[in-house]
């Protein structure tokens, strides 16, 4: 018995050692560690308050260049700042030879960026996407532009869609991988449209003076570009009228503006004709009946007649 106590006395007593020489060894290392831990903390401090000069810095620098995407401009200088951050981290393990550590976080990194790449395909190829746009500038908020069968004025560009309003007032998002892989039809990129306006008249009509007449009447409005004359081409016999395409060039920034010059052009060469008797038929069709059906259409006629 007293043998069996005198053996856990001595062990007691190992690992009362043994813990002591860990703790002594532990201060000693934290004591000759203490300059490279403050120095650590010093470089991190210090790269905090660079990466937040340099986020501020590169906020008001790219906000000149992507006026209209405001988004962007938050990422790029977040994304620099976590930058600065990352070496000032390495730097600060490395002055504490915490070198393994640092090819864990590395590789660690590596494995998270390529799992997260394969589960948000769709998103980082919408965020590569908004980038490519905000840079190349295809187009800008206020556009019209028509794209993936949508047409409208765009209101907003984010890293991940596009916002347009189309002409009914419907608020549209379309991711921006989509408008930048598919044709994109810009409008206003130099707001400078051609509008034609197809119009018909009788086969009695004298076709030099609809053209002249049709010409002069858009000419008077003062809407066509300087150097770009009214041009008008008679384009194919159709049923009831000789038909012909009126082309002007306008300087327009709007839908409401377009829309506003085709209605003019409408009815000014409406009236025109109607002071020169040139007329603009109406499709006619023609009926023929069975002759057995013939004593219905009357009796039906003489009915209407009547009433």
């Amino acid at each position: 018995m007293e043998a069996n106590m005198r053996d856990m006395e001595i062990s007691i007593h190992n690992a009362i050692d043994i813990i002591s020489g860990k703790i002594v060894q532990w201060w000693e290392s934290g004591i000759a560690m203490l300059p490279n831990f403050i120095l650590a903390c010093l470089v991190l401090v210090s790269f905090y308050f660079v990466g937040h000069w340099m986020e501020h810095f590169s906020d008001k620098l790219l906000s000149r260049v992507l006026k209209s995407n405001r988004s962007l401009v938050r990422f790029f200088s977040k994304a620099i700042f976590l930058t600065i951050m990352t070496f000032g981290l390495l730097i600060g393990l490395n002055l504490l030879h915490l070198d393994q550590t640092i090819s864990s976080l590395l590789a660690g990194a590596g494995i998270l960026g390529l799992a997260l790449g394969f589960a948000f395909q769709d998103i980082t190829a919408n965020l590569i996407s908004g980038v490519l746009i905000a840079f190349r500038r295809p187009i800008k908020v206020g556009d019209i532009i028509k794209t993936n069968n949508y047409t409208g004025q765009v209101t907003n560009i984010s890293l991940r869609v596009t916002s347009i309003k189309t002409f009914n007032g419907r608020d549209v998002l379309i991711p921006n991988k989509d408008v930048f892989q598919n044709p994109i039809i810009n409008f206003t990129k130099d707001n400078f449209r051609r509008m034609d306006l197809e119009v018909g008249v009788a086969y009695d009509s004298d076709l030099e003076e609809v053209k002249t007449i049709a010409i002069e009447a858009i000419e008077n409005l003062g809407l066509t570009l300087k150097g770009r004359p009214v041009k008008l081409y008679y384009t194919e016999f159709g049923d009831s009228s000789i038909n012909f395409v009126i082309q002007y060039w306008l300087n327009i920034r709007t839908q409401q503006e377009y829309l506003s010059a085709r209605s003019r052009g409408i009815m000014a060469i409406k009236k025109a004709f109607d002071q020169a008797d040139i007329n603009i038929p109406f499709p006619i069709r023609t009926l023929q009946l069975h002759p057995d059906e013939k004593p219905m259409m009357q009796d039906f006629l003489k009915s209407n007649g009547q009433k």
